[in-house]
């Protein structure tokens, strides 16, 4: 059945791609919720029931969580009167099969979509993860050469001492791109393949509001075809 509408932006790309920052920025010029996987999953371990304990030692080891869990995460999600016009989905799809449950769940909404593909080499994405620093009070990322704290350590905002995420350690980011490789990459072929539109944009030729721009345009343009139509 046919509930909602609206257009879905989905931004796929490898572990540190830049998918929350570019999903955070669009937001505000689509005006439209940003759905992150990676939010919820975190809530959930923040929780510390079992399955968020489950979800933390997954996480921890570089491994995917199961696509029954995320795909019911979502599915709930997306059913919220504030997507009815529209929505951004950050981290998912990230494997075939829910891809396939996902299409399926647009379908019965009459919602369309448009996957943007932020391609960012795979030494430059170590390099921001494992120079990636974060507040465990109140949740400020840093960078230690791009945007480093004012006093080395402590966050600018609260003062706590700064730490690294256990999956931005470069052996588990090694194996977060080894997963994503093998498991995720096939989604560039499949939506290629659909009749969704397909981009793909340089994530990292360019200042992150205006690679968040150019995305922005293209999701209004509302242009059919796939990658070659709209390629940056």
């Amino acid at each position: 059945m046919r509930e909602g509408g609206g257009r879905a932006l989905i931004l796929l790309g490898p572990p540190g791609s830049g998918k929350g920052t570019q999903a955070r920025l669009i937001r505000e010029c689509l005006k439209v919720p940003h759905i992150s996987t990676g939010d919820m999953l975190r809530d959930r371990m923040q929780a510390g029931d079992s399955l968020g304990m489950i979800i933390k030692r997954l996480i921890d080891e570089g491994e995917l969580v199961t696509d029954e869990l995320v795909n019911r995460m979502v599915q709930e999600r997306i059913s919220k009167p504030d997507c009815g016009k529209g929505f951004i989905l950050d981290g998912y799809p990230r494997t075939l099969s829910q891809a396939g449950m996902m299409c399926r769940q647009l379908a019965d909404r009459g919602t369309g979509w448009l996957v943007v593909h932020l391609k960012v080499d795979y030494n430059e994405i170590i390099r921001r993860l494992a120079g990636r620093r974060s507040c465990p009070g109140c949740g400020a990322v840093y960078h230690l050469t791009s945007h480093p704290p004012a006093v080395a350590g402590l966050c600018d905002r609260c003062g706590n001492s700064l730490s690294i995420r256990d999956d931005d350690r470069e052996s588990v980011v090694r194996k977060r791109l080894e997963a994503y490789e093998e498991r995720t990459r096939p989604l560039l072929e499949f939506f290629s393949e659909e009749e969704g539109s397909f981009c793909e944009v340089d994530g990292a030729g360019d200042a992150p509001p205006l690679i968040a721009e150019r995305i922005c345009s293209l999701a209004r343009s509302g242009r059919p075809g796939g990658a070659a139509a709209c390629s940056n």
